[in-house]
């Protein structure tokens, strides 16, 4: 295989793994992505994706590390949530890769409960149902990014193509 085939099959793999870093939290999504939009433009010798391309692409990429930051702390912050509450839904999302898919779907949850009940040592039932509250609440902020993060790369795969083909 030519060195310049290699760089486009390694590009791709960087670009599907991106793709599937947006949904999967433990994989930096967008910028794996974007690192295989730049290697495929590289191994072109930048003549179909040139500096405009990628400067849009980048600041697309950029972008999303705002989403991912906005998204969950305003998912939280409706709902009250203590700082320590945003640090336990991260934690839980690390701790709940270990267990699949479900895991990625509990541990910001879980994480998120667990710390806002750290925060506010109140195991009364208005205590747990305000830490359920921000657990939730938590959680449609992470999924709610996730959404976002997922237009984004789209949105990414379409510049990127437009600027390949045409």
């Amino acid at each position: 295989m030519e060195l310049t085939g290699l760089y486009y099959v390694i590009a791709a793999l960087l670009m599907l793994v991106g793709v599937a870093g947006v949904v999967l939290p433990a994989l930096p999504g967008l910028p794996l992505l974007f690192a295989g939009m730049v290697l495929a433009a590289w191994a072109d010798g930048f003549e179909r994706v040139g500096t405009v391309s990628l400067l849009v692409l980048g600041a697309m990429t950029a972008v999303s590390f705002i989403v991912d930051f906005w998204a969950t702390a305003v998912g939280a912050r409706r709902v009250g949530a203590s700082r320590l509450a945003l640090v336990g839904a991260v934690v839980g999302t690390f701790v709940g890769l270990f267990f699949g898919l479900p895991g990625l779907f509990a541990g910001p949850f879980l994480g998120a409960v667990a710390g806002e009940l750290i925060s506010r040592r109140n195991l009364r039932p208005d205590g747990l149902g305000q830490a359920t509250r921000v657990g939730f609440g938590t959680w449609v902020g992470i999924a709610f990014g996730v959404a976002l993060k997922l237009a984004l790369a789209v949105s990414m795969l379409a510049v990127f193509a437009l600027a390949w083909w045409f």
